[in-house]
């Protein structure tokens, strides 16, 4: 059995879910050496005498299914196990694998992803395809699930990763860290990153939000995340209650080219730290993200939109906030923009080349801005805020928006999404 999206052929298995990965790291920084063992506690969907896992650029040492050894194969980045009968649809079962190796970003269409060292730590980006390279999992974004990552490394090194930490255990040499990730995530939002760092609480409401940045950037970090509990209150009264139990923001001492997202933890570079309005726009981007893209996760990578659409928008909505461009302002510039660019991406369907093109990301924007000019400011907010709420840590579609549209606003409002969504040609935006 395979995964079903067509964006990321080869990663998936479509005939079984994961309900919790237990992961068990120990991770040497020079020389970029891992060793882990990784338990999936999972339940089979449909018939099958097969569990297909991914995992790519590393060796698997012992792999036991419900704790006995099994016959399996890993080529091309896939474990193909035979349990010892078929399953049954509703069967739950264990998947027990310890693996090693120097792990490396895992090459895609749309470039590379997974894990990467720094310049003396490690940052973990795995969208869309990345996670397999450092965890067996069933590597599709509709498959969510929840998490335990037990990291040791250095103790000279800081760690971060998804959930709250739940324990740190500091030994002469070495340190443990535990994190605990309850909340469903799709297995390319799971994320660690290592670096001398230093912690910082920039706020504990509505929930503690940390900086984790290296000690020479302090104070240029401090600056660029000034408004960051500003930012999170104004996307909480817009989009409802934060969906998890804190935010981590990671600043590297390295440049990088963008931002990344993770589920409750955004990583950026040196070069993000910054007032400007180049890089705050990125800062209020990724953390929309949690709402849309962390919460409320695509079911197939052609809807990608459901992410990048509403996280830019967000941009749009705080810039007003911030004392910049409105977003009837910016909803102008983009759409003139765009006008002047080939009109040959469908925003439902851009493409696995396309998918993180910036139009997706503004055509989507501007189609909520166009269904904000049709409702008005308390009907679009109340379909945004019931949309997060009724679809909370799952996985959605673009069909799934626009019945909800519907029953929220009528069909007349989600009929006017149909040209945004489904043609090539910019619509008109409509007026304010």
């Amino acid at each position: 059995m395979t995964g079903d999206d067509d964006y990321l052929l080869g990663h998936g298995d479509s005939g079984y879910s994961v309900r919790h990965y237990d992961l068990s790291l120990t991770y040497t920084v020079h020389g970029n050496h891992l060793s882990a063992k990784a338990t999936l506690r999972a339940t089979a969907l449909t018939p099958t005498d097969q569990v297909t896992l991914d995992l790519r650029g590393l060796a698997v040492d012992k792999l036991s299914f419900d704790g006995a050894r099994v016959h399996y194969t890993h080529r091309g980045g896939r474990i193909v196990i035979r349990p010892p009968a078929a399953l049954s649809p509703g069967q739950d079962f264990t998947v027990t694998v310890t693996y090693s190796g120097n792990p490396l970003p895992v090459r895609g269409i749309d470039g590379e992803a997974g894990w990467e060292e720094l310049t003396d730590g490690v940052i973990v980006a795995a969208q869309p395809h990345g996670a397999s390279s450092w965890f067996p999992c069933n590597d599709r974004p509709s498959d969510k699930a929840s998490y335990r990552i037990e990291l040791t490394t250095a103790t000279a090194y800081h760690v971060s990763a998804n959930g709250n930490l739940a324990q740190r255990r500091r030994g002469a040499s070495r340190t443990t860290w535990v994190f605990d990730q309850p909340e469903p995530m799709a297995t390319y939002l799971a994320t660690v990153q290592i670096g001398r760092y230093q912690e910082q609480v920039l706020a504990t409401t509505p929930v503690p939000i940390l900086s984790v940045r290296p000690p020479a950037l302090a104070a240029r970090v401090d600056d660029a995340l000034a408004r960051q509990a500003e930012m999170m209150a104004f996307f909480c009264r817009l989009f409802g209650p934060y969906p998890f139990g804190q935010y981590t923001v990671v600043v590297t001492e390295d440049e990088l080219e963008i931002p990344i997202e993770s589920q409750g933890l955004s990583t950026f570079g040196a070069n993000h730290a910054s007032t400007d309005w180049s890089s705050q726009r990125l800062v209020a981007h990724e953390l929309a993200h949690q709402w849309f893209g962390n919460s409320l996760t695509l079911r197939n990578w052609r809807d990608i939109w459901l992410h990048e659409g509403f996280a830019s928008y967000s941009e749009w909505l705080w810039s007003e906030v911030a004392g910049n461009r409105t977003a009837d302002q910016q909803a102008a510039a983009h759409w003139t923009r765009l006008s002047k660019l080939p009109q040959d991406v469908i925003l439902t369907n851009p493409g696995p080349c396309l998918m993180f093109d910036d139009r997706v990301y503004k055509r989507g924007a501007l189609a909520l801005h166009a269904l904000r000019l049709h409702l008005g400011d308390t009907a679009f907010f109340a379909v945004l805020r019931s949309w997060t709420d009724y679809n909370r840590h799952g996985t959605v579609t673009t069909g799934m928006f626009l019945s909800h549209v519907s029953d929220m606003a009528g069909r007349s409002a989600a009929a006017l999404l149909d040209d945004w969504l489904f043609a090539a040609p910019l619509p008109t935006l409509p007026r304010p």
